[in-house]
C-alpha cells in the first residue's frame, strides 16, 4: 500500500518516527486484507481538533471533535491511467483527541495511533462497527493485525 502522509498539525511530529508508524500500520493492514487493497493509495491527514470537527460536522452532522474520520474513495476506475494506484481513500486523525484516549486509555501514542490507521485502512476497505455483528468482525481482525505489530488487544 502507498500512503501520502500530510502532516497539517504540528503537534504530531512530537511523536517519534509518525510517518514509519502509520506506514507500518497500513502495510500491515493491507496485507492482512489480501487482493488489491495492498496496490491502492491511501492519504493520511494529521490535523487538529478543530479540522476535524469541522468535517464531521460537514460529513456527519456531528458538531464536535473524533479521534479519525475515514472517507472511501469513490472513482471511475474505467478511466484511471494505467500503472497508477487506485485510491483506498483517506482518514483523517485529530491530534487532542488522539492524545487524550491515549491517556485515557493508559496507552503509549504510537500505539494507540497504529491501532487507528489499522482501522482506518479497515474502514476504506469497506469494514464497520454499526452493529455487533459487524464490529465483533471487525475488531477480531484489528486485534489480529496489531498482534502482528506486537501491539496488544485494544479492546481489553
Amino acid at each position: 500500500m502507498q500512503v501520502e502522509i500530510d502532516i497539517a498539525d504540528e503537534n504530531w511530529r512530537a511523536i517519534d518516527g509518525v510517518e514509519q508508524i502509520i506506514s507500518a500500520a497500513s502495510s500491515a493492514a493491507a496485507s492482512a486484507l489480501g487482493g488489491d487493497v495492498s496496490k491502492r493509495l491511501m492519504g493520511v491527514r494529521l490535523a487538529g481538533n478543530a479540522e476535524v470537527q469541522a468535517l464531521n460536522k460537514q460529513y456527519r452532522g456531528k458538531d464536535k471533535s473524533t479521534n479519525i474520520l475515514s472517507f472511501g474513495a469513490d472513482l471511475d476506475t474505467a478511466h484511471w491511467p494505467p500503472g497508477e494506484p487506485l485510491p483506498l481513500g483517506d482518514v483523517i486523525l485529530a491530534h487532542g483527541v488522539v492524545h487524550a484516549e491515549a491517556e485515557e486509555f493508559g496507552k503509549k501514542i504510537e500505539s494507540h495511533l497504529m491501532h487507528l490507521i489499522v482501522h482506518g485502512v479497515l474502514h476504506l476497505a469497506g469494514y464497520d462497527h454499526e452493529d455487533a455483528e459487524t464490529a465483533d468482525e471487525m475488531e477480531a481482525l484489528e486485534v489480529q493485525i496489531l498482534a502482528g505489530l506486537g501491539i496488544e488487544n485494544p479492546y481489553d
